[in-house]
Parts: C-alpha cells; sequence; structure tokens
C-alpha cells in the first residue's frame, strides 16, 4: 500500500525541490518547463515517458509548443506519496 507524505517529508520534498509548487486540490506537486522549441519540449516528455513506464507512475502532463506543464500525485494514496518524490527527483536529472 502506498501511504501520503506525513508533514516532515512534504517539507523536505519543496525544500529540495523550490520549482515544484502544491496543487492542493489534487494534493500534488506541479511545475512548468520551457524549452527552445516543440523538438525539445517532446524529446523531454519522451524521456519522462521511459523513465515513468519503468517506475510504472506516470506524470498527468500537457505540452503546448515549448511548454510541458506536470502535475504528480498518487491517486491510490489520494495525494502525495514517495512515488511523486522518486519521479520528481528523476525527472529533474533530465535538466
Amino acid at each position: 500500500m502506498v501511504r501520503k507524505l506525513d508533514d516532515a517529508q512534504r517539507a523536505a520534498l519543496f525544500a529540495r525541490f523550490p520549482e515544484w509548487t502544491h496543487e492542493p486540490v489534487r494534493d500534488g506537486i506541479t511545475r512548468r518547463f520551457r524549452f527552445d522549441d516543440f523538438a525539445q519540449a517532446f524529446g523531454f516528455m519522451a524521456s519522462v515517458a521511459i523513465i515513468a513506464e519503468k517506475m510504472d507512475h506516470h506524470p498527468e502532463w500537457s505540452n503546448v509548443y515549448n511548454r510541458v506543464d506536470i502535475l504528480l500525485t498518487t491517486h491510490d494514496a489520494e495525494g502525495l506519496s514517495e512515488r511523486d518524490v522518486a519521479l520528481a527527483e528523476a525527472i529533474e536529472a533530465l535538466l
């Protein structure tokens, strides 16, 4: 069973990844990424997709030209979990 992050884990998450913001309605984290063009944005999404598939934890996202918006939340936990932390860490490593 996947558990929600406790208060200390949440504080550590936001201290570690200040570019990510809390989305309270979904109890998730969001970040907007901007690239030079559509090809770079799409390439980034393809790289994230490969990682997400291996982790069996998939982002909610959208892409408009050079922008990629990502929301991470864990449906099974009804909010933020360690799975979101791990995926955010992997996404950040791509940059």
